[in-house]
């Protein structure tokens, strides 16, 4: 039998389809395109939040309202106003001249007192007299029993008249007085009914007046809250007309209203110094109570993004692609807002820009303070303008 061996055609068609393969695999490999590069889609600044001790406040609506009001009326009855002084939102002091009643028909009849006055004084002159001559003839007989006790007695009713005649002129000197209305102490007038030449009846108001110039305001406290004010509480106000007042808790109201379950808190205020007094009485005002300050935790409020009503910062993890992390803040200092859950205290989260990103989004990091977040094509352009005008 005859041994078989391969032709060398063979052979030569089997070493020209390896170097194909090989071929084909090397320069196919080469040939396919480079993968996709995943670039950032910002340049962020990261921080860490921070422990803080924050005021803690209780927040109030209310009125500002006068301290006290003082109703001033004429005494004397039936005179004419002849005078008027005083208008609306003058300051007065007590004791100065509001108004002037007219004092004519009380001079004629404090003339008559003092006339009756001195008739009763004459009578009880003369009665004085007799009687004091009753009893010197009281032992000698020339006059009866009876008749000296008519003399004693008519000495009697002498200065009893004299006494009566003395009261009359003293009222119509006290009607007289009182033709002058005074401020019953000092403060600001808030309203004014009296007109000249109107005849004014007894006890009839003719200013009201805000004592002292004293405001104060009423505000509404729920009764859940109540329990964390005390007397003596420190206030900020802020009235409809933006001014500005301070004041301290002075009473809290004794009973709680049924239907709002709210108290009243009672704050005497002033204006903070350098502050125009503005603020009126019967002006709707808001307000916060110190309550002291308490430790939180706290961000940058550009940290905070908020979305379908939820509150969210952007966790920078460590291999740079952000977390959206849920938060529920707090209270809110200046440019930093507490995290009251939701955050640990270790975390890194997107100092600014977080409204820009996404969940999952990978962001360049920079070791630079917070600043405004831009995008990396923004960034090179800004780098090539500056190197331009360096050249």
């Amino acid at each position: 039998m005859k041994n078989i061996r391969p032709k060398p055609l063979i052979l030569a068609l089997l070493v020209l389809a390896g170097v194909a393969a090989l071929a084909w695999f090397f320069l196919g490999e080469r040939a396919a395109p480079p993968a996709a590069t995943v670039r950032p889609a910002l340049t962020v600044a990261t921080v860490q939040p921070q422990r803080e001790s924050l005021p803690t406040t209780l927040a109030a609506n209310g009125n500002i309202m006068a301290w006290q009001e003082a109703s001033v009326g004429a005494e004397a009855a039936g005179l004419r106003l002849t005078q008027v002084r005083a208008n609306v939102g003058d300051r007065v002091r007590q004791g100065q001249v509001l108004a002037v009643l007219s004092g004519d028909t009380v001079q004629a009849d404090l003339a008559q007192s003092r006339a009756a006055l001195a008739e009763a004084e004459a009578a009880a002159a003369e009665a004085a007299n007799n009687a004091q001559r009753a009893r010197t003839l009281q032992g000698t007989g020339a006059l009866s029993a009876s008749q000296i006790n008519q003399y004693l007695t008519a000495e009697q009713t002498a200065r009893a008249r004299v006494e009566a005649a003395r009261a009359q002129l003293q009222a119509q000197r006290v009607r007289l007085a009182q033709t002058t209305v005074n401020a019953p102490d000092s403060g600001i007038i808030s309203s004014r009914t009296a007109t000249v030449g109107a005849v004014v009846a007894p006890g009839t108001e003719l200013f009201r007046l805000i004592r002292q110039g004293r405001l104060e305001w009423r505000a509404e406290v729920t009764s859940s809250e109540l329990g964390r004010l005390t007397v003596g509480t420190r206030a900020l106000v802020t009235a409809a007309s933006g001014a500005r007042l301070e004041g301290r808790v002075r009473m809290i109201g004794p009973t709680v209203d049924p239907q709002t379950r709210a108290a009243l808190v009672y704050v005497d205020v002033k204006p903070l110094p350098g502050m125009a007094a503005s603020a009126r009485a019967g002006m709707f005002a808001r307000g916060e109570f110190d309550l002291g300050a308490a430790p939180a935790l706290t961000v940058p409020q550009q940290s905070v993004v908020v979305r379908d009503g939820f509150s969210y910062v952007y966790r920078v993890n460590p291999d740079n692609r952000v977390t959206q992390v849920k938060v529920e803040t707090g209270r809110i200092a200046g440019d930093r807002v507490a995290i009251v859950q939701g955050l640990a205290p270790d975390a890194r989260i997107v100092a600014a820009g977080a409204g820009f990103l996404n969940d999952g989004d990978l962001v360049r990091v920079t070791d630079q303070a917070a600043t405004p977040a831009v995008a990396p094509g923004s960034a090179a352009r800004a780098s090539v303008s500056a190197a331009s005008a360096a050249r």
